[in-house]
């Protein structure tokens, strides 16, 4: 049984406790067992902050701000750029996955990059202005536009990602391997459009798209998508990016005999085009097959057929977006945007 302790014991402990003094180090001045100290702190400090044991901390709270505003201002963006630009100022050896443990428990975490156009003062200029000229477009304002693009589609590879069930543990089967080919063993070129009303009509650039052939998708597949949605052309917007054969001589030519209005567009702003959306749609459609087109004639075959499919829904969900692309834009001063 433990002897009791005098009241100036015991009023000395609880002193001590309440300067935050660890139960060693009272143990070492008052000489009392860890467990008597142990109780009295339980019975009269209850408020007493308890070490969580374990090493302390190579890092100290001013190595972690350092650390964290670094990676918070763009100076660096990853633990070893962090720790390459402290390590002169670490008092003792810290490594970078101590530096990347830190940052998680600041509250960061690392993620991969996304890849976008590289934009300039001048780009993040253009976009702002675009985004002010329709900063109180509302949706009714942007039913009267109709986006186009055009996009590269593989036969075998990259059309969509593709999903498989797996026990913990198996290592890699024919099952979990999706087969690649060179250049995506061929693609296609796909130009098309769509509007409020769903998509439009759609071709396969064969051979080099240059200002000729993009006037004759014009005068073509976009005038059969106008006449198929009821679209008069006074009351429609035409979006296009600024790719030279959109722009040149020719193509503007034959906007000015059809009475096509084009829209002002800001340059590297994929963003702000919610068809690229729609790439993704039919990307992922693509991937449901359960085998490769054999033959790029095949392929053709399954991209009419699910652009088709694509429901008016879908469409007018992208339209509906766009107020919020343009606050995004305005927000992000011309900068990136989640879109």
């Amino acid at each position: 049984m433990l002897p009791a302790l005098s009241d100036s014991t015991v009023n000395d402990i609880i002193h001590l406790s309440n300067q935050k003094l660890s139960i060693s180090l009272i143990q070492a001045k008052t000489g009392v067992s860890r467990s008597q100290i142990s109780k009295i702190r339980s019975a009269h400090c209850p408020g007493v902050h308890k070490c969580k044991g374990g090493r302390p901390s190579l890092l100290s709270p001013t190595d972690l701000r350092r650390a964290t505003r670094l990676v918070e201002t763009g100076q660096a963006d990853t633990a070893t750029q962090v720790h390459a630009t402290l390590k002169d100022t670490f008092l003792g050896c810290v490594s970078v996955q101590t530096i990347r443990r830190a940052l998680k428990v600041s509250g960061l975490r690392a993620v991969t990059k996304k890849k976008r156009p590289q934009l300039t003062k001048r780009h993040r200029d253009k976009r702002y202005t675009f985004a002010l000229s329709k900063k109180y477009w509302t949706v009714e304002d942007w039913k009267r536009v109709v986006w186009s693009d055009e996009a590269k589609i593989n036969r075998v590879g990259s059309d969509g990602r593709k999903w498989v069930w797996k026990k913990k543990g198996e290592g890699l089967s024919d099952q979990m391997v999706e087969g690649t080919l060179k250049h995506g063993g061929g693609s296609l070129m796909f130009w098309g459009c769509f509007g409020w009303k769903g998509t439009g009509h759609s071709c396969k650039i064969t051979g080099k798209m240059d200002a000729d052939l993009y006037v004759e998708i014009i005068e073509d597949e976009l005038r059969h998508s106008f006449f198929h949605w009821d679209y008069n052309t006074e009351n429609t917007i035409f979006q296009q990016d600024n790719n030279p054969k959109h722009t040149s001589k020719k193509a503007k030519r034959c906007f000015k005999e059809n009475k096509i209005d084009v829209m002002e567009w800001p340059p590297q702003s994929p963003d702000l085009n919610p068809i690229k959306h729609l790439w993704g749609v039919l990307k992922r459609k693509l991937a449901t097959y359960a085998k490769p087109p054999i033959s790029m004639q095949e392929l053709w075959e399954r991209v009419q057929v699910e652009w088709k499919a694509i429901s008016v829904e879908e469409c007018q969900k992208l339209v509906e977006s766009m107020p919020n692309r343009i606050a995004a834009v305005l927000k992000a001063k011309g900068g990136y945007t989640k879109y």
